[in-house]
């Protein structure tokens, strides 16, 4: 009896491990494959990369050059969320084996696509966002509040690199501004910024091979236009206006 029970038990185990086996066997082929390099999937996430790099920058001088702890918590949370999501995709590249920079145009993979984030600026122009390309900031006024550009920049450190980017003498701008004025020109900065990346984050939403990377960059997307309105609502409680959203 008990070499029947012994024998009837190792029946069990070798048909459950075989149901598991083909369960694992099942669930390994029917993953997606790891995107190449040109594809959405990596593109985005290179992309955004270097988009977020700079976002964080500019929340980390606004941080540092705040007296309002109202700038002071968004500044941060921004800082600490585009720092997170850093990390994300550059683990997704190396978990890819991709490169995290190559010689491919920047947004060379959103074929066809709209660049400057229509929808989101969309979705915030009743926060006052403007439909023209977007110029350094000017002067500020008596009471501390910034006016909207009037002419184009040509030199070579006015081109920003993709949609909503600062620019080289923007950033040295924001950098050198203390209390009121820095606060002001921090949220026009990082408002134009999010509209900026708004354009990736859709096309990425949709176009994506790996489910993992649409998911990530809709809620990216719906995450920064919930703070575009926010930081418009802040900067019209400072008397002032954002900067023309990006078109292109």
């Amino acid at each position: 009896m008990a070499i029947l029970l012994l024998s009837a038990g190792a029946v069990v185990l070798l048909l459950v491990g075989a149901t598991l086996g083909l369960a694992l066997s099942g669930s390994f082929r029917s993953a997606p494959a790891n995107p190449d390099s040109s594809s959405v999937d990596a593109g985005f996430a290179r992309d955004m990369i270097v988009h977020h790099d700079q976002g964080v920058l500019m929340a980390h001088y606004a941080e540092l050059n705040t007296e309002d702890p109202e700038i002071g918590v968004m500044a941060y949370d921004i800082g600490y969320t585009q720092t997170d999501q850093i990390g994300q995709m550059q683990g997704w590249l190396s978990l890819w084996d991709l490169p995290e920079s190559t010689d491919a145009t920047r947004m060379s993979w959103m074929q066809g696509a709209d660049h400057s984030g229509h929808d989101m600026a969309a979705a915030s122009s009743s926060a006052g966002a403007m439909t023209q390309m977007s110029m350094p900031a000017g002067s500020t006024t008596a009471g501390g509040a910034a006016t909207n550009p009037s002419a184009p920049q040509t030199s070579a450190d006015q081109v920003p690199l993709m949609p909503g980017m600062a620019t080289d003498s923007e950033i040295a701008r924001l950098k050198a501004l203390r209390g009121t004025e820095s606060d002001i020109y921090f949220l026009q900065l990082m408002i134009r910024h999010h509209q900026g990346g708004a354009g990736m984050m859709t096309y990425a939403a949709e176009h994506a091979t790996n489910p993992v990377v649409r998911n990530f960059a809709q809620k990216m997307a719906d995450s920064q236009s919930a703070e575009i309105s926010v930081m418009t609502q802040m900067l019209q409680e400072r008397g002032a206006e954002p900067l023309p959203a990006p078109t292109s």
